[in-house]
């Protein structure tokens, strides 16, 4: 027997593994709709201009640096960061009440935030919907902490279980942490309303919960920045305890670079100051420090109001473009009188679109359509454009008369 002999195979990701199939696949017409990318019309990667011009500045700056930043990141990054999703001039960071650190992206955010709830609140539960990203399960489960499932996707109306989440909120053990999600929903794509973050956020202060935001897509929800940070801003005006894991993978297209800020909102600069050790404890054996050129690039384009006004206007394109496959995928199941009501395409939002078909009519779509998708009927909607649309709600149409359970 050899050393690593005893060392179990794991099974692979699924959306990774998906991906994989689809590459080896040689169908000249297959269709990706797997990984949460942006792709342009054309079906291409798409590297933002402001991106690229930003990335052009630095390269060409005489005083460009590879030296190793602080632990906790740059501070002007983190700054930014913070005032983006609670907003320019607002009271906690006024106060120097805000913890922040720059992270490998959203993952490594809430991969942090995890371990410091673990470590500083011995025994908290923490709550997420259901379903949700699969990677929130795994952070949680080896960052330590206990989790629980609330209702939240109402298959049978393809809409939030308000109802459902509200009393497992309420039922929960005081003062656990709850995950939520800033904007578009992954995978549902589906958002609650303004009135029903009010409602949330009243049962949130009620029993001391605490809220951990993951804001993986401000921006790219509606296309406004702003709008998509409500419920963040809404939790913060009414002093309920929260934390935030931002990823700039989706809004600035930066996927590879892996640049992410976790901070934490407190009463008071010492608690503040104090959970900023913590975490920068935290950081100093698991990776050091983060890296510098992709937090160069935010950091140059939100600080500054020209390219910050001229991202915001690719960034709004981009969320156009994903509601308009919407419009158009919708009409073609409707013109081709596929099974169902399909309306739940467009009053979702965001990248995902959860489809409703089930694991056997997710098989059909890849095995006989090349069209590929999670077993979960999700779908990235960024995978669609003018050249494919047709050809994807055909095989829509085509797997749920063929597999019905609809």
């Amino acid at each position: 027997m050899s050393t690593f002999s005893n060392v179990p195979l794991i099974g692979p990701d699924p959306v990774f593994h998906m991906l994989a199939r689809y590459k080896t696949d040689t169908a000249p017409d297959k269709v990706n709709l797997t990984v949460g990318a942006y792709a342009t019309a054309e079906g291409k990667e798409y590297v933002l201009d402001e991106v690229r011009l930003t990335e052009q500045e630095i390269v060409a700056d005489p005083n460009l640096t590879h030296s190793y930043l602080k632990i906790t990141g740059d501070p002007e990054f983190t700054n930014l960061s913070v005032q983006l999703v609670l907003g320019t001039g607002n009271a906690a960071q006024a106060n120097n009440a805000v913890a922040a650190v720059q992270t490998l992206s959203g993952t490594g955010a809430l991969r942090l935030l995890s371990v410091f709830l673990a470590t500083h609140f011995p025994g908290i539960t923490m709550l997420k919907s259901n379903p949700t990203w699969g990677n929130h399960k795994t952070i949680f489960r080896e960052s330590g902490l206990a989790q629980i499932d609330y209702r939240y996707w109402d298959a049978a109306g393809r809409k939030l279980d308000i109802d459902g989440m509200l009393e497992d909120l309420t039922n929960a053990p005081n003062k656990s942490a709850v995950l939520l999600h800033c904007c578009a929903h992954n995978p549902t794509g589906v958002d609650p309303t303004k009135e029903q973050w009010v409602q949330i956020m009243d049962v949130m202060k009620t029993k001391g919960h605490i809220a951990l935001f993951d804001s993986a897509y401000q921006g790219y929800a509606t296309g406004d920045l702003e709008e998509d940070a409500y419920a963040v801003r809404l939790f913060l005006s009414n002093n309920v305890p929260l934390a935030v894991a931002q990823s700039y993978s989706k809004n600035l297209g930066l996927y590879g670079e892996r640049i992410g800020c976790a901070s934490i909102v407190c009463a008071t600069a010492d608690e503040a100051q104090a959970c900023q050790s913590q975490l920068a404890a935290l950081i100093r054996p698991m990776y050091s420090n983060p890296p510098r050129f992709g937090a160069a690039i935010v950091k140059r384009i939100l600080g500054n109001p020209e390219k910050r006004a001229r991202w915001e206007i690719e960034l709004k394109g981009m969320a156009d473009r994903i509601a308009d496959m919407r419009l158009q995928f919708r009409a073609l199941l409707e013109e081709y009188h596929t099974p169902g009501d399909w309306s739940h395409v467009t009053s979702q939002i965001g990248m995902f679109c959860y489809t409703g078909v089930s694991v056997e009519q997710a098989e059909h779509l890849i095995d006989h359509h090349h069209v590929y998708l999670l077993k979960s009927g999700r779908i990235s909607v960024a995978g669609l454009n003018p050249s494919n649309i047709e050809k994807v709600a055909k095989a829509f149409d085509d797997a749920i008369r063929t597999k019905a359970s609809l």
